[in-house]
């Protein structure tokens, strides 16, 4: 899933995204985050081995993301702010095959890059509340409903549990070192009704389903690990 680079409609570069940078992110990922934590994964089977899926994941905490990472079966490309590309930090994003996106519009390079993934058969991760808060699936961006339709990808939901319980003495904001975090994936689905429609309407409707299927998903996992 190799692409030629080209011009957004903003003027800003469309990335190269790697699946192999996404595979070599998940292998640092699983060093980061099973050396400095303990993740604790359930349901990881539930991710398709191969083609295309989406991983909707709840966000609270800025680990929530390369937790993921670390303990999801293949390598993912998530969507991830533009502010977050800084200095040094930008390239390494970049070559392990993340997607910079721009939130304070409708970023059509990004959407290219997004869609190029499932369109590889990759795995592309997206935090549906667009932005750190409760992690809770109370608000969710019509963005996941669209790239769902859009493809006919499925959708694995993935609950990150005790990120945010506790702070560390040693980094501030960070959970405690060799502290437990869990990482509950469910059972894949489709979010749209069969159709194929792509109206605004059946965007909506398809919004609605998704967040029933991730606040149930996270009300199960929350059951399963006493969280």
């Amino acid at each position: 899933m190799r692409r030629h680079p080209g011009r957004g409609e903003a003027g800003r570069q469309v990335t190269v995204v790697s699946p192999r940078g996404a595979e070599i992110g998940r292998r640092i990922g699983v060093g980061l985050m099973y050396g400095l934590w303990k993740p604790r994964v359930l349901g990881a089977w539930r991710v398709p081995a191969s083609g295309p899926v989406i991983l909707a994941v709840n966000h609270s905490h800025n680990i929530d993301g390369p937790m993921v990472m670390g303990t999801a079966p293949r390598g993912t490309h998530f969507l991830i702010k533009k502010e977050a590309f800084v200095g040094p930090l930008g390239p390494f994003l970049e070559g392990i095959g993340q997607v910079k996106v721009d939130r304070s519009g409708a970023d059509r390079a990004a959407i290219t890059d997004a869609l190029a993934v499932l369109d590889g058969g990759g795995v592309l991760g997206i935090f549906p509340e667009g932005t750190r808060g409760d992690g809770d699936f109370a608000s969710l961006r019509a963005g996941l409903a669209y790239f769902a339709v859009r493809s006919g990808a499925p959708i694995v939901p993935v609950a990150v549990l005790g990120s945010t319980e506790r702070r560390g003495r040693l980094i501030k904001g960070l959970p405690p070192l060799r502290s437990r975090v869990d990482v509950v994936f469910g059972d894949a689905f489709a979010a749209g009704d069969g159709s194929g429609r792509r109206t605004r309407t059946a965007l909506d409707e398809a919004t609605v389903r998704i967040q029933d299927r991730l606040t149930g998903h996270l009300e199960t996992a929350r059951r399963l690990t006493g969280r």
